[in-house]
Order: structure tokens, then sequence, then C-alpha cells
């Protein structure tokens, strides 16, 4: 094993060597950092200062370096060096740019500059190099499982560039619900007429792609391992199981449309005049392919008149249907209209909506049915009466606030999608009904009877055999930074399984998942994590003579990365783990860490700071930010020269999840007069980019007002606030406040010892 060397490097450009004494930065890193070689550079991030420090990596023997200039997130390619451990002193955007530049300032801003130093320099010994996750998958090959329009693409894009693919479909064609349609929505200018459903052309494309392997008639029947080394048994109609290798997986099972039996107030099965788009569709192909006009279903005869009902079970406020907007239904209905008119000008076609919503086409389809003679109304159906061949549609006029209403033959009821999810794993178990009890109604009035999901993956995971969902049953993942990923490393979801879209989003959602997918695969034969932390090749190791077998980090960890051996200790996956954490903020004695991030490495870096005595009327004020949304919100503070407190000092912590109790205890005991946590939005509409973490840290936190209680200290001295990474403008006023009030209270009794 080589011998460490430390070195610390001082930058002085970007006007930090005009706003700091360097020299003294220097000599902060020689005497308290006891670092073996200490430089300064005028430009650290150019071609000369990068150079140097290559130098002493190459001849200097240099392992360890703390890079005191800018933030750890800014010129992360001039100081990329792979074999060394390597911390940053964040004097730019952390010190200069959040302080005035006053005479009156220079001394407390030299003080946060050389804390930062120490920080650094503190932080760098205590990390090793990782290595690399030795148990690597090489495998790249991707499985695609749903053979609708998501999953052709995934499978098409995948193979354009250059991967293998295994495409599952559980029936026996591929096309999903597009193959039912009589035509699809215009997708290109000028968006006036409906165009084939395209099908029939991906379709063809898959069967001669070499890259493409098709399994229709099956289903998934086990899925274990990680990224880069899946393991997947697929039941084909056979009844025998064929296995795959698999790198990663993209889920495109796509939707059912919402049972419009469940709307009895519209009349659906009580009369067949009244279908749902899918219904109507059929009608339309029957009638093309009979070179008939849609007839009546009720007697055959020809449609004169339709109604379309937008939002039938859908934006429901009640609970009782869906609460979301489908997205796709408006066009749907406007192009099923068209259907009619150009058939026949003459029928009466009726479009009713509260909102009408065309994403894609702006408004330019909708105008070309308008010229058409379809007919747009703003109107609530409250229902439909069957009259013989006809139907009443009963609605309120909401233009003209008064109830109305109109004859049809036939009904339309935009239905919307429900996703196709599997199981639910966070659901509540149902007590379950014996068949002869359900079917003659003696089941107890608390047990209700319900067919139970199939699982698609069927994963071996611990947590369960699917992703986990939404409120709603869509594939839980950060829609805004990472809308494909779930909470399974290396699984994907696409199209309307991950939200409501039509077709064209569809696809082109299918192909970002593919994309995704395929950087998961490469990542997981380098032993690198996937995101948010791509290309952290650090994993977690936990020292077993330690481990209480609390099962803590098991449960609590976001990704189903921890499993347990035969002796019940934890047995980590590490293809499968995100490096968030969140297992080591768990750990109640502190067995679990990570070679570039421990207990260590931020317990050292809050022992570094130089805390004032109770007389010098210095608070010092600790801040543990997040590194996803906190702490860019801090940088982008100074880069906007907003003005904070010169007595907070930030470590950045990958999530608040990792947040070890131990590290406020021992800041309070080291003199720390506050201690301020930034973490992301938690809840159902959460911002956390490892989903959990920041909920699992805040329930976690929620117990530190019993320890300041037991220190004799005021519960206010520990704050934990919701910080977005738009909150560059608002977080130093936050943090100002809290300052004053921390100096609102005495000095720690702490100080000093």
């Amino acid at each position: 094993m080589a011998e460490t060397k430390t070195a610390a490097y001082i930058c002085k450009g970007c006007e930090i060597g005009t706003r700091l004494d360097a020299a003294a930065l220097v000599k902060t890193a020689t005497k308290s950092g006891k670092m073996n070689l200490v430089r300064e550079h005028d430009f650290l991030c150019s071609a000369e200062g990068v150079a140097m420090i290559r130098n002493d990596i190459e001849n200097e023997g240099v392992t360890h370096a703390a890079l005191c200039a800018c933030s750890r997130r800014a010129k992360t390619e001039a100081f990329n060096f792979p074999t060394i451990a390597m911390s940053r002193g964040n004097l730019r955007e952390g010190v200069i740019w959040i302080r005035p530049d006053t005479e009156e300032a220079r001394e407390t801003t030299q003080e946060m500059a050389e804390d930062y130093v120490r920080m650094a320099c503190a932080e760098v010994k205590a990390m090793t190099v990782p290595p690399g996750n030795q148990k690597t998958g090489s495998v790249k090959t991707l499985l695609v499982v749903g053979g609708g329009m998501s999953g052709m693409t995934s499978a098409l894009e995948s193979s354009k560039a250059g991967y293998k693919v295994v495409l599952v479909e559980k029936s026996g064609a591929l096309g999903g619900w597009a193959a039912k349609l009589h035509k699809r929505v215009p997708t290109r200018e000028p968006f006036k007429a409906p165009e084939d459903n395209g099908v029939a052309d991906m379709a063809a494309r898959i069967e001669a792609d070499s890259n493409i392997k098709v399994y229709l008639n099956a289903t998934i029947a086990k899925t274990d391992g990680a990224p880069g080394r899946f393991k997947v048994e697929i039941a084909i109609e056979s009844g025998a199981i064929a296995q795959e290798d698999i790198g990663a997986i993209i889920q495109a099972t796509g939707f059912t449309l919402y049972d419009a039996n469940k709307l009895p107030e519209f009349a659906y099965g009580k009369t067949p005049n009244v279908v749902d788009q899918a219904g109507l569709e059929a009608l339309a192909r029957e009638a093309a392919a009979a070179g008939k006009p849609i007839c009546r279903p009720s007697d055959g005869q020809p449609v004169k008149s339709v109604v379309f009902v937008q939002c039938a079970g859908q934006r429901d406020t009640t609970g009782k249907h869906l609460q979301y907007c489908s997205g796709f239904c408006c066009n749907t209905s406007i192009k099923q209209a068209t259907y009619f008119k150009d058939s026949n000008p003459d029928i009466d076609t009726v479009v009713l909506f509260t909102d009408l919503r065309t994403p894609g086409n702006g408004e330019d389809f909708y105008r070309s049915a308008q010229n058409r003679g379809v007919v747009f109304s703003k109107g609530v159906v409250s229902q439909v009466v069957p009259n013989g061949n006809t139907c009443t549609v009963k609605f309120k006029d909401l233009i003209l606030n008064e109830d109305t209403e109109a004859q049809a033959d036939l009904v339309v009821l935009a239905t919307g999608m429900v996703p196709v999810s599997g199981v639910n794993i966070d659901a509540p178990v149902a007590a379950p009904v014996e068949a002869e009890a359900a079917v003659e109604g003696e089941a107890p009035k608390d047990i209700v009877a319900t067919i139970a999901p199939e699982s698609i993956l069927n994963l071996t995971y611990r947590q369960g055999p699917d992703m986990p969902q939404f409120k709603h049953g869509f594939t839980d993942s950060h829609f805004i930074c990472f809308p494909y990923e779930t909470r399974r490393t290396g699984i994907y979801t696409a199209g309307p399984v991950r939200r409501p879209m039509d077709i064209m989003q569809a696809q082109e959602d299918a192909t970002g998942a593919a994309m995704k997918a395929i950087q998961a695969m490469e990542n997981a034969g380098l032993g690198k994590a996937a995101h948010p932390r791509a290309g952290d090749l650090s994993f977690p190791t936990v020292r077993l003579e330690g481990c209480t077998q609390c099962k803590r980090c098991t449960v609590e960890c976001p990704f189903g990365a921890i499993d347990e051996d035969e002796k019940r200790f934890p047995l980590f996956n590490e293809s499968r783990c995100r490096r968030c954490g969140t297992c080591m903020g768990a750990c109640p004695v502190r067995v679990i860490s990570f070679e570039n991030y421990s207990v260590n490495t931020v317990g050292a870096q809050i022992k570094a700071v130089d805390v004032p005595d109770e007389f010098s009327e210095k608070p010092r004020i600790l801040i543990l930010a997040c590194e996803n949304d906190a702490y860019p919100a801090l940088d982008m503070a100074g880069m906007n020269r907003h003005d904070y407190d010169p007595y907070v000092r930030v470590i950045p912590v990958r999530c608040l999840g990792s947040v070890n109790t131990i590290w406020i205890t021992d800041a309070l005991n080291g003199g720390y007069d506050g201690v301020m946590l930034m973490g992301c939005k938690h809840g159902e509409d959460y911002q956390c980019h490892f989903v959990k973490g920041s909920e699992l840290g805040r329930y976690r936190l929620s117990k530190v007002g019993d320890t300041l209680k037991g220190m004799n200290l005021e519960t206010d001295r520990v704050k934990d606030i919701e910080v977005a990474i738009t909150d560059m403008a608002t977080l130093p006023q936050k943090i100002n406040e809290y300052a004053a009030l921390i100096k609102s209270f005495p000095p720690s009794p702490f100080k000093g010892f």
C-alpha cells in the first residue's frame, strides 16, 4: 500500500488573492491542517495550475489533495484526479462572494476562509480512494417489458445505438393500444388530419432487426440480480421458461382505460349507444373495413348525431374517480369527431368540455375540426338518459350558465387512462375472502373482495415484486430531475405507466428511457453509480463486528440495495446503490461508511473549525446542506453576491437522509452555538433526489429536541428547513434570521471544553 502524502493547494484567482491573505491560508494549511505539501497558485484551474497538481501526484507521490479554490460543483473537469483522494475548500462562492468587500468585514471573511481550509484538509485526510465495485456486471442487453408504442420505440432506439434488446409482450402481437386505433392524432404540420397509427411499420422494423429478440404471449416470471447482471426468467406460451442475462430494464406496460361501468350516471352498459373512446375506435375500424359509415350499435343505422363527453370520471374532486387529467383525451375526441365529419359533414358532432387541452399541436388540430363543423361547447354533463335508439345528454352550459340537454345517436365518454403498474407494494394487504362467501354475498362488510393485480416484473427484492407507486398508481420517479428513473436502480419506466401522455409524448419518453438504461448498463460495467451521483466509484461497507443487526439500514434504503445474509447482517448490493448515504445516517452505531464520505469525513470537518471562546462574541453555526438543492442554492446566492452571516460554516452532505445525529451532538458538544439543516422538500410532491432521504432524515431529526433538553440547550438551536435549488435569493435571508436568533441566546456553555 502506497504511503499517504497530503497536499493543499491555495488558489488566488477570481479575486481570492486580493480579498484574502493567501500567505495566512498557506500557514493555516501547513500548521493547523498539517499537510505535507502546501502550494499556492494564481489560477489553480489553469493549464499550468492543473499541471502543477498532476506533477505533484506523479513525482511527489501526493495521494490526498485539498483544493482550496471554488465550489466543489465548479471546475470538475479541470480538477479531475481519479487516482487520489480529493476535497474542496470553497473560498470563492462560499466566502468572498457572500461577504461585502469592506475593511470592517475583512477579519471575519479571513476567518471563514481559514476555517474552510482547515475543513478541506481534515476531510481529505479522513478519505480513501474508492477502489470501485468489484461485483460489476458487464451484460449490455436491454430488457423491454411491453410491446406497445413505448416499448417498441425503446427497443428500436436502443438497437440503433448498437445494443441488444429482449422485448417481452404478453399478447400475441405488438402494438398495444395503438394497434387498436383507426387513426392517430397528427404529429406534424399542418395538424389537420389524423394519421395512420404506424404500428405495422414499427412491428416490421422490429421483426427485421437482428438486435431485437421478441417474446410474444410471454410474461416475466422472475427478475433477480442488479444492473449489468440481472437474471430474468420469461414464461413463454408453451409453458417453458426462457432465461436471459440482462443489463438494464425498461417497463413500458402502458395503461388501460378507466372503467366506464363506474359511471352509471352516463348510462354506460345500459345502452350500446354509449361507448368509451376505445369502443369508438373499434366502431371506426369496423366501418372502414366494411366501407360503411360509423353506425349506431343498437340498430346498425348510420350515426346522425354524436356527443363527446370530456373528463368522464377524470379531474374528479370527490375522490371517487380519477383526480388527474389524462392529457390525451381532448385530442382523441377531436380526432374521433373528424371521423364523422370526414364521412358526412352533415353529422351533428358536439364536444362538451370544461377545459380543452391539445398538447403537441397547439390549437391547429382544434381549429381544423372547427372548420369541419365540429361544435365545441363548454359544459359539464350530469346525466345520459337512454331513449330507445337515442340518448338524451343533460348538461350545464358553462357559458350561458343554464341547464340544457342534447339528443344524440351515439355518446362517447373520454374516460382517461389508468397505468398498468403491477402490484402496489406499499398498499395494505387485504384480508382474503372465501370464494363461496364472496359469490353468495356473505363476506363481512369490513372485508372487500378484490382481484389483486398481477406482478409485472416479479422482482426478488425484499421490498416487493414491483416498483413503488405514486398514490394514483403511476410508478414513482423524481419527475423533475430523473423522470424515467424508478426506485429500483437500472430499472426505468416509459410511457403512460409513468404519467398520463399521448403517443407522441410516449415515444419521446421511451427514447429518453432507453438512453438512461444504456447509461446505467455502461456505468454498471465500470462499477460506477448511476444517478444522481453518476460516476461515483464509492460504495457502502459495514464493520460487521460492531453491527447490532437492528435492520434500520435494510428497511430505510430507498432503493432496495441492502439485503441480509444468512447471519442476518446487512448485505450490500453495490450495483443497486445510489450512494445517498441513507444507510449511514440510519446506523445508530456508525459502522457503515463510504470511502469518500463517512461519519469521520464530516465529523473531522466539524472538529476542524476554530470555535472562539464565549467572550469573543463570535458564535459558530454549522450548516449541513444537501448537495443536490441547498448547496447549489448557496453557490448561486454567492454568484449573485447575496451576503449572509460570516459565522456560519457550511458542510455539504449527500442527502439529509445521510445525516447521522452524532454530527449534531458533536457540534454542540464542541461549542457550536447552533446547527442548521437544509434538505429537499419531502412528501407526495417531493423534490429529494434520493426520493425518501429527506423524509427519513427529518424523521430522525424530529427526536433531536430530547437531546437538546438533556444538554440544557434551547431547542431552537437546531433548525431544519426545506430548500429548493431556486431559493438562492431567499436562502441568505433565512440564514441571517436564524443567525440573529442564535445571537439572541447566551453563548454555548460547551465552548472551551
